[in-house]
């Protein structure tokens, strides 16, 4: 998996479990905590997208169809570099580990 693909997926993570299960407070908690971050990114990168606002329209879509998404957001999100800013890979790499151990990692973005 990419570094892209890393964060993609855990943008999926935790949408989903945000939209489905509040007794999953950390991983929600950490998932909010990307999508801000990544978002913030996307915001002030330009990446041959318009300064943000459709970038920002596709993480927001992400969210709620990651399947139909996913190949937006995955240039979005290389377009502006993500796999080099290491608060964001740290942010996402936390959310997997959070969820894996519920034991569900695996199950979305797929």
């Amino acid at each position: 998996m990419t570094e892209v693909e890393l964060v993609a997926v855990a943008l999926a993570t935790g949408a989903a479990l945000g939209l489905t299960d509040s007794e999953r407070g950390a991983v929600h908690d950490l998932y909010t905590g990307l999508r801000d971050v990544v978002r913030q990114r996307l915001a002030r990168a330009d990446g041959g997208y318009g300064v943000g606002g459709y970038a920002v329209r596709v993480l927001d879509a992400y969210e709620t169809d990651p399947d139909v998404w996913r190949t937006r957001l995955l240039n979005i999100l290389t377009s502006s570099s993500v796999e080099t800013d290491e608060e964001i890979l740290a942010v996402a790499r936390a959310v997997l580990r959070a969820e894996r151990r519920t034991g569900h990692v695996g199950m979305v973005g797929r």
